[in-house]
């Protein structure tokens, strides 16, 4: 078979419909290299009477082709007993592929019909077109039914989380948030599966497993699940809906995967969150964020925004249509309702992952946060606590923006980890390096990359290491090279940092012999940070064994105030 590229089943809701679908990626070379009188046979046989299929290889046969692909699907799936079958096609980067998708009650079923549509596909060439798509009907008919999706209804409230950045301190702090409520919270990441704070098993539960296994907890009484672009698109989402969605923001991220080649498409696979939400429910979305906002256009559910600014035209025009908004005034966390006064919750100074208000990111993710937490019920006076109580450390954010200090010749330096996998990530990174520098300090940057990073947002992470940092040098994670040797890495981030004039990058085969390195060449009052995805573990430990501590809320804010003096 060679018009089959990938049949994929998709277990609930997706990027193409909000239940269960199956993917099927397709070679459609036999449609738009035929010759104009196969098209127009083929045509005719799937019930197009009237079509102008253009000449071979144009964009007009390429259209062509997207209408002839959906037509044999229904067609096929008509002839074999399913009517009224909802169809997706979409192109993809290569002209001569296309992705066509469908609902499915029935896995036999669904999965013959895909592979009978690529059979009538290879026969298109030959003088049996007719017969091979009645054949392909009679296959799917005489399959097996099977089994049905694996799509969970929920039994407690969720709290579905995602976006490129954010989307694990988020799903954290709102976590922490429902047990400072004295809740049992089971909480599914990238991480693992937690329940009630415990880890009870590691590994990437981003997609609809984590949902599945967190639901399937007798005591949990919330969910809280952090939803990944890749489930999404690989498995589909575990749950049916959700009660409360979050969108943090989208940014360039993982693109070149799984079709997935622009930021705007990314969005679309993001959306498909708050799509799923109830429609008595609320979809908090990022005010700022264009591609988010916009985000309002596909979902049932009640609009609650988070930015920054009070005076966001976005706040405005949500508050007007009955929607909720949560911003910054006078310091304060606040929450705007239509027609009542501004409810302060929290001063930011008082919220510790804000980093003494310096993280803008941070002050994002608390916004986002404390939406979620009323957004589903939960009291204030729970909600002020747990963003009071929710630290920047290994205990409640591991791998995030935490802070260390090190002993140093009768001084101290600073340490940042933090996993700042994409170039806003790094932004950040740097953004509160520089907020805990003294005068005359410098910037040391331990940089590396995941393999299945397209080639440009490499370099760009050179180019923006080198630009902000005064040292920097480079920390493999052999873990995650996906393909790619630690050569190729170490030469795309040497060429972004060449861009702006920084030659000498030394490279080091893990992410602790960088720190290492980077520790050894500082100076006391010296910032060192380390982008930590590999060995987060293995650097808590070096950084213990060396007389680090990590910074509590009010050293930290004592290394902000010491800034400015």
């Amino acid at each position: 078979m060679t018009s089959l590229v990938e049949l994929r089943v998709l277990e609930g809701p997706n990027l193409y419909f909000p239940r269960a679908a199956v993917k099927l990626t397709l070679d459609v070379t036999t449609i738009v290299e035929a010759p104009e009188e196969t098209a127009l046979r083929l045509a005719r046989r799937i019930g197009l009477r009237t079509t102008r299929p253009g000449a071979p290889g144009s964009g007009f046969r390429q259209r062509f082709a997207m209408r002839a692909v959906a037509r044999l699907l229904r067609a096929i799936a008509g002839e074999s007993g399913t009517t009224r079958l909802a169809v997706r096609v979409r192109p993809t980067s290569d002209p001569d592929r296309l992705v066509v998708a469908y609902p499915w009650r029935h896995r036999g079923r669904a999965t013959a019909l895909g592979r009978a549509v690529a059979e009538a596909l290879d026969a298109l060439p030959t003088p049996d077109l007719e017969a091979a798509v009645s054949a392909a009907a009679e296959t799917v008919a005489a399959a097996e039914a099977g089994d049905g999706p694996t799509t969970l209804t929920p039994r407690v409230p969720v709290i579905a989380v995602t976006g490129t950045n954010g989307k694990t301190t988020t799903s954290r702090m709102i976590a922490h948030i429902a047990r400072t409520h004295g809740l049992l919270v089971g909480w599914s990441n990238t991480d693992g599966i937690y329940i009630d704070g415990e880890l009870v098993e590691a590994g990437d539960y981003s997609g609809p497993s984590g949902a599945g296994r967190v639901l399937a907890h007798d005591e949990v009484q919330m969910a809280v699940t952090e939803t990944a672009r890749g489930g999404i698109l690989l498995k589909g989402i575990g749950l049916r809906h959700n009660d409360v969605s979050v969108v943090t923001n989208v940014t360039a991220d993982h693109l070149g995967l799984q079709g997935i080649d622009t930021v705007d498409q990314l969005a679309e696979v993001k959306s498909v969150v708050p799509q799923i939400t109830r429609k008595d429910g609320w979809a908090v979305l990022n005010a700022d964020d264009p591609r988010v906002l916009a985000m309002r256009a596909v979902t049932k559910a009640r609009p609650w925004v988070f930015s920054r600014d009070p005076d966001s035209p976005a706040i405005r025009e949500v508050l007007g249509s009955g929607g909720r908004a949560t911003t910054v005034i006078d310091g304060w966390v606040t929450v705007l309702e239509p027609s009542a006064d501004p409810l302060p919750l929290v001063e930011l100074v008082d919220v510790p992952m804000t980093l003494a208000g310096l993280s803008r990111f941070n002050v994002e993710n608390t916004l986002a946060a404390a939406s979620a937490a009323l957004a589903v019920g939960l009291p204030v006076e729970a909600v002020v606590e747990g963003l009071r109580s929710f630290l920047p450390d290994a205990e409640h954010n591991p791998g995030r923006m935490n802070f260390f200090t090190l002993p140093l010749d009768g001084d101290e330096i600073s340490v940042v980890m933090d996993l700042a996998h994409n170039e806003a990530g790094l932004e950040a990174l740097l953004e509160i390096m520089n907020g805990v520098r003294r005068s005359g300090a410098r910037l040391l940057l331990g940089v590396g990359a995941v393999g299945d990073r397209t080639d440009e947002l490499i370099d760009a992470l050179g180019e923006i290491g080198a630009k902000g940092s005064d040292v920097i040098a480079i920390g493999h994670k052999e873990r995650y090279l996906r393909g790619r040797t630690m050569d190729e890495i170490s030469a795309l981030l040497r060429t972004g940092a060449a861009r702006v004039g920084v030659e000498d990058v030394p490279a080091y085969g893990t992410e602790v012999e960088c720190l290492a390195a980077l520790v050894a060449e500082a100076k006391p009052g010296d910032v060192v940070g380390l982008m930590c995805h590999a060995e987060r573990e293995e650097a808590y430990a070096w950084i213990a064994e060396h007389g680090g501590t990590p910074d509590t809320p009010a050293a930290l804010a004592a290394k902000v105030r010491a800034t400015s003096a």
